[in-house]
């Protein structure tokens, strides 16, 4: 783990909040300008924070001594609160990209499933509570 200064902290605190909202106020108008009946929003909250994350990552890296703190707004406070499937896809990307092609379908797949299946238990225990 990157040791984060107390402005690193801030920094992603900072790019979370517009990140967001910027999630609430697409997906609200994806419902209203293009229909209710698949999830549009989401699908183009993660296919552009997939995009951000890869432009702003290659873009930060080749940057001779650029600002850590930038990277923690962007990539970590704004995209991180975007969608996590930025990360995700980034996860994966580095996994397929370090030879580890086993771990690397385990963690694509097996992030999905794993994410419908907690859905499913999640609902499953909050109506044990709620009737």
């Amino acid at each position: 783990m990157q040791n984060v200064t107390l402005f690193g902290v801030l920094a992603i605190a900072i790019g979370a909040i517009p990140g967001a909202v910027s999630r609430y106020y697409l997906t609200e108008f994806c419902k209203r300008a293009i229909g209710t009946n698949f999830p549009y929003g989401t699908f183009i909250i993660n296919f552009t924070g997939c995009l951000l994350m890869g432009f702003f990552f290659t873009l930060f890296k080749g940057i001779k001594e650029f600002p850590p703190e930038i990277d923690l707004l962007v990539r970590t406070g704004f995209l991180g609160a975007y969608t996590t499937f930025s990360t995700y896809g980034y996860d994966t990307l580095t996994l397929w990209r370090n030879g580890k092609q086993r771990a690397t379908i385990f963690y694509w797949a097996g992030s999905a499933i794993l994410a419908v299946f907690g859905i499913i238990v999640g609902r499953y225990l909050a109506q044990l509570i709620v009737g």
